[in-house]
């Protein structure tokens, strides 16, 4: 049976020209702590089926704690975070709140995760 190594690079040779055009290319630093912070929403299995819900259609709270199964205060407290990192709006009608996805790339970026795992 062959070991398995660790895969590094020990040719020696940089292709420097390409690193700085990498680098170049490269978002600030700022930009990936955003985007880290993006996909930690996405990484709660009730926030994940909130937004589905969501992406099917305009839900209150009401719906979505009998939806699923939860209490208020826990539904509202998911919403709260996705609306805080723009996933999520919400209209106020009369006494109700109505929630909705916020925009059509959180429905792609939602839509892109699924095609993806079930690849």
């Amino acid at each position: 049976m062959q070991e398995k190594r660790p895969l590094l690079c020990d040719c020696g040779v940089m292709s420097g020209d390409i690193v700085d055009e990498v680098r170049a290319q490269m978002p600030p630093g700022g930009d990936f702590h955003q985007l880290s912070s993006l996909y930690k929403m996405f990484s709660d299995p009730t926030r994940l089926q909130i937004l589905w819900a969501l992406n099917c259609h305009e839900l209150c709270v009401c719906d979505l704690t009998t939806l699923l199964g939860m209490t208020k205060s826990a539904i509202s407290h998911q919403l709260k975070g996705l609306r805080l990192a723009n996933l999520v709006k919400y209209e106020k009608r009369g006494k109700s709140v109505c929630y909705s996805l916020a925009d059509s790339h959180v429905k792609d970026i939602f839509e892109k995760g699924f095609e993806h795992i079930h690849e």
